[in-house]
């Protein structure tokens, strides 16, 4: 079984307390910041962009993950790597030319990753695969927290990763939505290996909640 991460989603952060939250959740050890981007367009829900994302790289070094749920997001790759995305993942769904999205992220130096909503057969990312190294399985409709994990994500895990481990590829498997400690076992299991929580991490303490996670992903990786 592939080592987990953890990846906190600030979607679900208290945004008054936004910094301080944010160190805590790199001082207990997380590599990896989600950063959910909405356009009111492609999904109902308009969250945040390029001025939060500059101004959150100052100030740490982790992993500045960014999710784009966004319409043509070609439009913006350059303009968020410019201001501090290591990754940048696109849906499948949202672009009229995935293959020239996903290079032009590639020619900015950066991580590519590709998303298919859950209505979406994931099928249809495999021939984009050689140029990700992220497949994010969205485990809830993409637009709003607090949702809970679709079943049949389970199964669309699956398939990815065998088809993964048959060509030899080197992208790790995402699930976005509904991961808290009943879901997240399934999700591990069926082959995925980063692991996005929001509300999980930033509702209560954050530390103690993190820790939770990681022990339980560390019980996972004994299996």
């Amino acid at each position: 079984m592939n080592a987990a991460e953890l990846c906190p989603s600030i979607l679900s952060a208290d945004f008054w307390r936004l910094g301080e939250q944010i160190r805590t959740v790199e001082e207990n050890g997380c590599r990896i910041l989600h950063f959910d981007v909405m356009d009111g367009d492609f999904v109902p829900s308009i969250s945040f962009g390029m001025p939060v994302l500059r101004t959150i790289r100052k100030e740490t070094s982790m992993l500045m993950d960014v999710h784009m749920m966004v319409r043509e997001p070609v439009r913006y790759v350059r303009d968020f790597a410019d201001c501090g995305a290591d990754s940048i993942t696109v849906h499948l769904e949202a672009c009229s030319d995935v293959e020239a999205t996903l290079q032009a992220i590639l020619d900015c130096g950066l991580t590519a990753g590709i998303s298919v909503k859950p209505g979406t057969p994931v099928e249809e990312a495999f021939p984009y695969l050689h140029l990700c190294r992220i497949l994010l399985v969205m485990t809830v409709e993409p637009g709003f927290g607090g949702q809970d994990y679709i079943e049949s994500s389970t199964e669309k895990i699956r398939r990815a990763k065998a088809y993964i481990d048959e060509k030899g590829l080197d992208c790790k498997i995402q699930v976005d939505g509904g991961i808290h400690k009943r879901t997240l076992p399934i999700a591990v299991r069926a082959g995925a290996s980063l692991l996005v929580e929001g509300s999980g991490v930033f509702r209560g303490d954050i530390a103690e909640n993190i820790r939770q996670v990681k022990e339980q992903i560390a019980g996972l990786g004994e299996e």
